[in-house]
């Protein structure tokens, strides 16, 4: 959630068209980051707003867009999951973000798959070894669709709930880590839809791919399964701590988790067991035994971990405490230090600071300040060494999305529609206050003197000069 450009905007109006370089028309319900890359724009929605009529009804939907102008290049459609609402939320489309990296983008669709993509779509032919791109558009029992140039070339798919036995829940609100040839993605599993069950409690929490062929190479074995109080929702982040590559993974139980990263691939037929180097408590306090007995119970039940950790300078930043629909009403963004081996628990933790009463943001640190929202509508701005506040800010409304860093700014989006822009320092300096018609949920993004916001039904790239 920090952006290297600059040359953004620091005013701008949707209404009156100020600094406005393009905007299109998405879904009717986006929650996914937009990710750009080589002139391209890559989002996730819903098909609340149909580009090709031969697909209609509720789908994952994934944009291919021009980043000059926001022109449509292509779309990946996936059909949701039947029956069961629970696993696949209706309405809701693709959440996740993409990852990009030369010809291919990786992304996690809406019924838990890591589809590895074309980066041109389907207009330079049908390249493999994926090559059922016209039956897995269809609806389950229906006959295929014709295949187009603006459909998605699918060239790789793992399907987590048929391959490691996942049970999604929800959604599938995970993104993917890429690392060398090495994909990581947590699993988002899940309870069934009366919350008190887990159906696959031996399904394993963080696995890893091979990026080039999706061929399954390790998993952990935490046993982070059986011990989900609703779903998985953070996704990996990797960092660099005296001289190990670590990988750290927030699970559905509350705890963070590090393992050393993957250094060479097993042999074909073998899958490894990721080494765990340590674990962290974010909520030590929280009943571990019979957790069902909880649901519904908003003072004493498990955390959540929504949002990724972060790592930054030798520090992990981490925010538990971020289920608003399950657990109790109460949060933190906790600092831990990564060197230990074990339990860390208590021999780990620097600082650790309150919200409320939930908070599914990632952090955004900076030149020594932490930026975080939660979902009382507040933005606060931390010291990084010592988690004591500089400042906050009040806002009139929930706050989903994370803040962005960018070009010496701090933009932070509401539920309500607001745009808030800060001067991104230790002193509260209100820049702009832009207000648009629809829910932000998803988080601003910045990209080549760009900067990108997406509401429920539209995407927005704004750009100082005429």
């Amino acid at each position: 959630m920090v952006s290297s450009t600059t040359g953004l905007p620091a005013q701008f109006d949707p209404n009156t068209g100020q600094n406005v370089r393009w905007v299109t028309e998405l879904g009717t319900s986006t929650y996914s980051t937009p990710a750009i890359a080589r002139g391209r724009v890559f989002v996730g929605t819903n098909n609340g707003n149909p580009r090709n009529p031969a697909h209609r009804g509720d789908r994952g939907v994934m944009f291919c867009l021009d980043e000059a102008d926001g022109r449509f290049h292509w779309q990946l459609l996936v059909p949701k999951i039947p029956h069961d609402p629970y696993q696949d939320c209706p309405g809701v489309g693709i959440t996740s973000t993409a990852v990009i990296e030369d010809d291919r983008v990786y992304i996690v669709s809406n019924r838990g798959e890591v589809l590895c993509l074309d980066f041109h779509g389907m207009i330079n032919g049908n390249t493999g070894p994926f090559r059922d791109e016209a039956r897995f558009l269809a609806w389950r029992g229906s006959d295929p669709v014709p295949l187009c140039d603006t459909d998605a070339d699918i060239v790789w798919c793992y399907d987590m709930r048929h391959e490691v036995g996942i049970r999604t829940h929800d959604s599938a609100n995970v993104s993917v880590l890429l690392h060398g040839d090495f994909l990581y993605t947590s699993t988002p599993n899940g309870v069934d839809r009366t919350h008190r069950h887990i159906p696959s409690p031996e399904a394993p929490g963080l696995i890893v791919l091979d990026r080039h062929t999706g061929r399954l190479l390790a998993q952990d074995d935490t046993g982070v399964g059986a011990r989900i109080f609703h779903s998985t929702f953070s996704s990996p982040s990797l960092g660099e701590v005296d001289g190990r590559t670590l990988v750290f993974y927030g699970g559905a139980d509350g705890l963070v988790y590090c393992f050393e990263a993957l250094r060479k691939a097993p042999q074909p037929g073998e899958i490894s067991t990721l080494r765990l180097v340590w674990q962290f408590d974010c909520d030590p306090n929280a009943p571990r035994e019979r957790i069902e007995q909880y649901q519904g119970n908003r003072e004493i039940s498990p955390s959540s971990i929504i949002a990724p950790p972060v790592f930054h300078q030798g520090r992990v930043y981490v925010v538990a405490g971020g289920d608003p629909w399950h657990g109790k009403r109460q949060a933190w963004i906790q600092c831990i230090d990564p060197s230990g081996t074990g339990d860390i628990t208590s021999t780990g933790k620097i600082w650790s600071y309150p919200l409320h009463p939930h908070s599914t943001s990632t952090p955004a640190v900076q030149d020594g300040l932490v930026f975080i929202t939660d979902f009382s509508g507040t933005i606060h701005c931390l010291d990084a060494a010592t988690g004591k506040p500089h400042w906050t800010q009040q806002t009139k409304d929930e706050i989903w999305s994370s803040p962005l860093v960018a070009d010496n700014k701090l933009y932070v989006g509401t539920r309500g529609g607001e745009l808030w822009v800060f001067d991104a320092s230790a002193t509260r300096q209100v820049i702009h206050l832009a207000r648009f018609n629809r829910p932000i949920t998803a988080s601003p993004v910045a990209a080549n003197g760009t900067l990108y916001v997406t509401t429920s039904n539209r995407l927005y790239a704004f750009a100082a000069g005429p």
